[in-house]
């Protein structure tokens, strides 16, 4: 598909691999164990300056956690300079002074995971003793300060109260609650080897990922789908180049056109929240419940 006709709206840029929780169901395998890769500050700086000349709307800074990449703050920076809509997905246990403040400058909208209203449940999905409290804490304190935020209720172990969690975010104030089941990438396949066929069909559909080396994915699933690097080639290139075509007819050889919405873990900050989506209430895939009901704020 020519570059004219795939116009790249939207980039999630995974910062690090470095993250203080370490849930088993990690699409992208990121731990305390891991690091910030081998992209340099001037590396992301020249991909939001490419993205921002490609016509690219809004970007996500992700990880691992991505408040703990120290230079986080100059890249929203440059990315609200360069016209780019930014959205920090966060766990929101690690959220320094500094941060807030450029959150509010900047305009940035936040997304967070929750896994229960249950501080027990919640912590033993992410692994890390206070995260529940910490996580919450932060939900209120970026409300009150009026940074708007989408919450996520990932469906992960069988007693987790997913839908308690989903009415204790509406309470707190979050107006956009999603949910989503534990997708088959990373620690979450358990050892399965990826395949297309898990993808939801919509990957590279104007949307592509960036990597912590440089590597670019057409989903932050996808990654076992390299189209190239940003250290090696330019993205307007990758993205239009030859690697890039043969990933897309691969996915539309499995998925046919592709699903109509994108199924990520939790959403796409353009995309309003795809719900009900956990198990327990019906599917996420759109391909499985093309008319989904949302979980809506209360009346």
């Amino acid at each position: 598909m020519p570059p004219a006709e795939n116009p790249l709206k939207f980039a999630w840029l995974e910062v690090t691999g470095l993250c203080n929780e370490f849930c088993d169901h990690c699409y992208a395998d990121s731990s305390p164990k891991g690091d910030h890769g081998t992209m340099t500050v001037r590396d992301w700086v020249r991909v939001i300056s490419q993205l921002a000349d490609m016509g690219t709307l809004d970007v996500q800074f992700i990880g691992g956690e991505p408040t703990l990449y120290p230079y986080l703050p100059a890249l929203i920076r440059y990315a609200h300079a360069s016209g780019l809509a930014v959205e920090v997905f966060s766990n929101m246990t690690h959220i320094r002074a500094e941060l807030w403040d450029v959150f509010g400058e900047c305009g940035v909208k936040l997304a967070t995971s929750y896994y229960s209203d249950s501080a027990e449940d919640h912590d033993a999905v992410t692994k890390l003793r206070g995260s529940h409290k910490r996580t919450r804490a932060n939900i209120e304190k970026a409300l009150s300060l009026g940074i708007p935020l989408r919450g996520g209720v990932v469906a992960v172990r069988p007693e987790q109260r997913v839908h308690e969690a989903a009415q204790d975010l509406l309470t707190l104030g979050v107006e956009q609650v999603g949910g989503d089941r534990t997708r088959a990438f990373g620690r979450g396949s358990m050892g399965a080897a990826p395949t297309i066929a898990d993808l939801c069909g919509h990957c590279g559909h104007e949307k592509c990922a960036i990597g912590p080396t440089g590597d670019v994915w057409p989903c932050v699933l996808g990654r076992f789908l390299k189209i190239g690097n940003v250290q090696e080639s330019a993205l307007a290139e990758i993205w239009g180049g030859l690697r890039m075509r043969e990933v897309l007819a691969d996915i539309r050889v499995v998925h046919g056109d592709g699903a109509q919405s994108c199924t990520p873990p939790q959403f796409l900050p353009m995309c309003g929240p795809c719900s009900p989506c956990v198990p327990s209430v019906g599917h996420c895939d759109p391909k499985e419940a093309p008319s989904a009901a949302t979980i809506g704020a209360p009346a």
